[in-house]
């Protein structure tokens, strides 16, 4: 089967417990990812939960028909995937999206028994997952039936028989992998690195235009230096952090202003609420409520968030656990070539280089942040060679180019 660029159009059903309109990284990727591959011409099903209802995108059919995603539900899922015949299958896996069931840890060996011809990959969101609160006992008790009746052999508890059965398995960084190989070493001969491109529509107007429209949007003036942060605000983001150095800088008297770009999850959504409430109320705290903008949820197929992006000056990620290639937010400032500030952790990958693609901090020092913002607020060149660095990075690493071209080449 070819599945590359200018190949003839072939059926892709695409697997995934997120899809538009909720709000959530992997929503919007596998959102994009579609798009994507409807792009280059290809049939794209999407199978998902009942409220995904999608975007009406031509070229996408999708089937919101999932309801628990549960051992109840596996003749619906074994019925679906039968009629839908698809020529490939690609299965977007995280444990929150599923419910924190494990009946789709099996998939891969119920779609390889009914088409054994068909490719099947796992494309793991995050490798971190297995024993849940939220699991049910019955949800156990059949994880444990249905593991021996397949033998039990390379069978791991949090991962089914998805590193076992598929024939490939797409980590979005080299941390996942290992991650991934401690709990079944041979998963790093089907494994595939893949950091996911951006989740958002990039304006493709020039940039000085997107630039003087993005800061209409926000209603910051010209003279005013803008720091940015992009993504879902939930806790182990370090926005505490970066309130903190913001107000360091408001009080030294610079004319900056802080603008968050991006709203809550639906994912975890209590915890993300009740994070941001309190982060609310530290801006309010710290005093710099009147210098902060927050533009809440914004459609990431639509350009509203890359006019965002291009009226910042800098960008800063201050993650608790440091930068990753698997980072959406950290796409979509680099395919905007922002100068970006952000963390390192055990786990940050080798393509990113201090001072060269991006500028590191230690994580939850805000005088260590406020620090290097102030740097880059008073070096235009620094900004530059970040700016040059980062695009760099997102064209080798980041582009959906390249992605789909890897992806597709994955699933053949």
């Amino acid at each position: 089967m070819a599945l590359k660029r200018g190949s003839a159009s072939v059926k892709i059903l695409v697997i995934s417990g997120a899809y538009p309109p909720m709000r959530a990284g992997e929503s919007s990727n596998a959102h994009h990812l579609c798009r994507h591959l409807a792009g280059r011409g290809h049939e794209v099903h999407v199978l998902t939960s009942e409220a995904n209802t999608g975007a009406g995108d031509p070229g996408i059919e999708v089937h919101p028909i999932m309801q628990s995603w549960s051992w109840l539900e596996t003749f619906r899922f074994a019925r679906f995937v039968r009629q839908c015949a698809p020529d490939a299958v690609l299965l977007v896996y995280l444990d929150a999206i599923y419910n924190y069931h494990p009946m789709m840890t099996f998939s891969p060996t119920l779609v390889r028994r009914l088409m054994p011809r068909v490719p099947f990959v796992t494309r793991y969101e995050s490798p971190v997952g297995g024993a849940d609160p939220k699991t049910s006992l019955s949800a156990r008790l059949g994880r444990k039936v249905v593991a021996a009746a397949l033998g039990g052999k390379d069978i791991t508890y949090s991962a089914g028989t998805l590193l076992r059965d598929s024939d490939r398995v797409i980590v979005l960084c080299e941390g996942h992998r290992e991650v991934l190989a401690q709990e079944w070493p041979q998963v790093r001969d089907k494994a595939v690195v893949i950091p996911p491109p951006p989740n958002i529509e990039v304006s493709q107007e020039a940039a000085g235009n997107a630039r003087s429209r993005g800061r209409a949007l926000l209603n910051v003036a010209a003279d005013e230096f803008v720091i940015a942060f992009f993504g879902y605000v939930y806790p182990k983001k370090g926005i505490e952090t970066l309130l903190e150095a913001f107000s360091k800088l408001s009080h030294d008297g610079r004319k900056a202003r802080l603008v968050f770009i991006g709203g809550t999850l639906d994912l975890d959504s209590e915890v993300s609420r009740r994070y941001w409430d309190e982060m609310q109320q530290l801006c309010t705290a710290l005093g710099v409520a009147d210098r902060t903008l927050w533009t809440g949820a914004f459609r990431s197929d639509r350009e509203e968030g890359s006019l965002y992006l291009r009226a910042a000056d800098v960008c800063a990620l201050p993650l608790l656990n440091g930068v990753q290639l698997n980072n959406s937010s950290f796409s979509a400032m680099a395919a905007h070539g922002m100068p970006i500030v952000t963390t390192r952790g055990p786990a940050t990958d080798r393509v990113f280089a201090d001072g060269e693609n991006v500028l590191f901090f230690e994580a939850r020092n805000a005088g260590a942040l406020a620090e290097k913002l102030k740097f880059l607020m008073d070096s235009a060149q620094a900004r530059e060679r970040l700016s040059s660095g980062v695009g760099m990075l997102a064209r080798q690493w980041l582009s959906w180019d390249t992605g789909i071209e890897r992806t597709l080449a994955t699933l053949a």
